[in-house]
This record gives C-alpha cells, sequence and structure tokens, in this order.
C-alpha cells in the first residue's frame, strides 16, 4: 500500500504541473494575442496620412475609425488614439482574448474532469481491491504457523469475495483434517498401548513354560505336549493381536467424504483440458482429448476433477513426455474415462499393485511422490458409485475411471 500511495502522490503532482502548464501557455497566447489590432491600426494610420482616408472592410479587428469631435471618447468600444496630420483619430477593436478566455475555460475544465476520473480510478483500486487484498495478505501466514481458529470475514467485494470464500473453506478443511489427525494419533496410540498390554500375558506364559521345559521340570511325554500346545495357544493369542495392529495400520487415514451432485461430463472435461493444455505445451508433450457425447454424470464434481488430476499427474511423471490422450466410450450406463500415455515402463507383474496405499514401482525410484494418487483416486471413485481400473496396451499405459451416467 505504501508503494501505490508513492504512486498516487506523483499522479497528482504530475496533474498538478500539467494544470500549471496549460494555464501558463495558454495566458502567454493571450497576451501575445492581444497585439495583431496594432499592425492593422498602423496600416490605416499610414494610409489616412497618405490619403486622408482608410478602408476598414479587409480588417479582422479594427471595428472603426472615428475623427475627433465632440462624442471622441464615447465609446464602449476597446480603441487606440492616434494623431495623424495633426488630428486625432479614434481606432475601435476588438481582439480574440474572449475566445481565449473560453479555450482557458475549456482546457481547465477537461483536465478537471481527467484529473477527478483519474483519482477517481485510483481511489476505486485502492479502497476495493488493494486495501481489501492487503487484509488477506497475513492470512496464509497465520496459515502457516497453525492459527486455524480465527475465521475469514467474508465480504461482498466482486473482485475478492470468492477467493476469500475459498480461503475461508482451506482453513476450515485444514482445521477438520488436523482434528482428524490428532484424533487418529489418539486412537492408534491408545490402541497399541492397550494391544501391548494385551501381548504381555500370553508373552508371559510363553517365557514361563519355555523356561520350565528348559529346567526339566516336566518330565512326562504327555504334560510336555501339553505344555507344547498351551504354548502354540499363546503364540496364536499374539499373531492374533498382530494382526489387529496390521490392519489398524492399513485402515483409511485419510477423508474420503464426496457430495453426491449431477454435473455435465464437458464440464469434467472443460476443467481437465484448462489445466494441461498449457502445461503440457510448456513441457513438449503432445495432448490429445478425443469426441465425446455430452451427458449428465452422478457424482462429486470437485472430486472427479481430483481423481482424473491424480491420473494426469501420473502420466506425466511416468510416461515419457511424447503423447497423452482422453479416451471416452459407454459401456452399460456408465462413461469410461481413459487416461493413455506413452513410454509405460511399469513391470505387468507390478500392475496388480498400483492401486494399494504407499505402493510404488520399480519405475518411480528416481521420481518423488507418495504413491498415495490412485489410491485415493480408486476410493473416490468407489465412494461415487464408479471404479477405476488400469491396464497396459503395446506400451501405452491406460488407467479409465468409470462413471455412473444420470
Amino acid at each position: 500500500m505504501k508503494a501505490f500511495n508513492k504512486i498516487f502522490a506523483a499522479v497528482i503532482a504530475v496533474l498538478a504541473i500539467l494544470f500549471a502548464a496549460a494555464n501558463i501557455i495558454l495566458t502567454a497566447d493571450v497576451s501575445e494575442s492581444g497585439r495583431p489590432y496594432r499592425v492593422e491600426i498602423s496600416r490605416l494610420a499610414r494610409q489616412i496620412e497618405a490619403n486622408g482616408h482608410a478602408d476598414i472592410s479587409n480588417c479582422e479587428y479594427v471595428t472603426g475609425i472615428e475623427k475627433y469631435g465632440e462624442d471622441f471618447f464615447d465609446t464602449d468600444s476597446d480603441y487606440a488614439v492616434r494623431e495623424i496630420n495633426g488630428e486625432l483619430y479614434r481606432f475601435d477593436y476588438k481582439t480574440d482574448g474572449g475566445d481565449r478566455t473560453r479555450l482557458i475555460v475549456t482546457v481547465n475544465v477537461i483536465l478537471g474532469v481527467m484529473a477527478v476520473l483519474i483519482i477517481s480510478v485510483m481511489l476505486y483500486v485502492k479502497f476495493s481491491i488493494l486495501a481489501p487484498f492487503e487484509r488477506l495478505t497475513d492470512i496464509p501466514y497465520e496459515l502457516s504457523k497453525g492459527n486455524l481458529t480465527a475465521p475469514v470475514k467474508e465480504t461482498k467485494n466482486r473482485f475478492f469475495g470468492k477467493f476469500i470464500w475459498g480461503v475461508d473453506m482451506l482453513r476450515e478443511n485444514i482445521e477438520q483434517q488436523k482434528k482428524r489427525e490428532l484424533d487418529l494419533q489418539r486412537d492408534k496410540k491408545m490402541l497399541l498401548l492397550s494391544l501391548s498390554h494385551d501381548i504381555k500375558t500370553p508373552l508371559s506364559a510363553i517365557k514361563l513354560y519355555s523356561k520350565a521345559l528348559s529346567k526339566g521340570l516336566y518330565k512326562s511325554r504327555e504334560k510336555q505336549l501339553e505344555i507344547a500346545e498351551s504354548i502354540n495357544a499363546k503364540a496364536d493369542e499374539i499373531e492374533c493381536y498382530v494382526s489387529q495392529i496390521v490392519t489398524a495400520s492399513r485402515e483409511d487415514f485419510l477423508s474420503f467424504e464426496v457430495n453426491m451432485e449431477e454435473f455435465y461430463l464437458s464440464e469434467l472435461v472443460t476443467k481437465i483440458k484448462g489445466y494441461y493444455t498449457e502445461k503440457l505445451s510448456l513441457i513438449g508433450t503432445e495432448f490429445s482429448v478425443y469426441d465425446y457425447s455430452d451427458c449428465l454424470l452422478n457424482g462429486d464434481f470437485d472430486r472427479s476433477i481430483e481423481v482424473l488430476q491424480n491420473v494426469m499427474e501420473n502420466a506425466v511423471k511416468y510416461g515419457d513426455g511424447k503423447s497423452i490422450a482422453l479416451n471416452f466410450s459407454e459401456e452399460d450406463g456408465c462413461i469410461l474415462i481413459t487416461v493413455r500415455n506413452s513410454g509405460c515402463t511399469l513391470a505387468d507383474t507390478d500392475l496388480p499393485h498400483v492401486f494399494e496405499s504407499f505402493w510404488r514401482g520399480a519405475n518411480a525410484e528416481s521420481i518423488t511422490g507418495s504413491g498415495l494418487g490412485l489410491y485415493i483416486s480408486r476410493c473416490l471413485m468407489r465412494k461415487m458409485n464408479g471404479e477405476i481400473f488400469a491396464e497396459i496396451k503395446n506400451g501405452i499405459m491406460c488407467v479409465t475411471a468409470v462413471f455412473t451416467k444420470v
């Protein structure tokens, strides 16, 4: 805002200088414009001196000549007096000073209107655009510090209304995710404490039985077999607890909430094209979107975009960068959207695992990633009553999302 205030002050100064310069120039022109009548008076005076009379029909400024008499000074016009051949003559004249005055007024009015418009626009920009934006500058910093409780005040500003609403939605989403993460961590900690306590009992029994066997406290074969079976039962009990731990670690750790609605296929395709047409052109990848018939789909529009974005990002990262295409087909009342990328380096044996969480193929060793993109896509598609699958055809990686039609 300080930089804008400096610019605003500079604009005011320039306008003031422009006003002053225009008035100085025009005023100088007025003073200069008063002199041409003298030339005509001098010319007419020479004619009177030579001929005793003068013709003013061709004069632009002189309007009359009066010889000295009773009403010599009775005139409302500007005049000049000359002595010619011993007699006084009055030369009435006009100047263009009135026109010049009107010109000065006109120029000042125009400059004034321009100045008002410029200042009004700059004030509008300052208070309607820059001031609301300046109030938003601290929000990302507060979010980065974890200050998620203070809501972002919504306004009716036509430039930032939707942006402010989006930032507040982002804040609420981060706050909810943080709460879910804390709840998850607490639940996992309680589960581990509970299971670790439960494991101690069978583990102590196994240690006791094994110690008794090692010292030969059980002589009979039957007793030894009984103890062996008890050890085996306790081991099964421990294995059950370990299985619970593994199951807990594999449970969904992300929120997959969807808002089922109806949307057009063309809206979804337009969004994806808007995201990737320029991006792929910059990296030299050919991007093709094949023909399709527009129709209504059932699902969450934003989540559907997220699914296709995840698939497209994988195509960008793991393809050879030559071409990516969107294909469309229809089967059993469903629309199949297939993302095809050239240069597939994924082994056929790895294909069944691509939708598992945190799984990354051998072709991803040098590429950053979390191994969650396709896992999230599958969870979202199933939440939306759809499906997603992958296949490799002649070195082309094909990932197909199945959407239900309305």
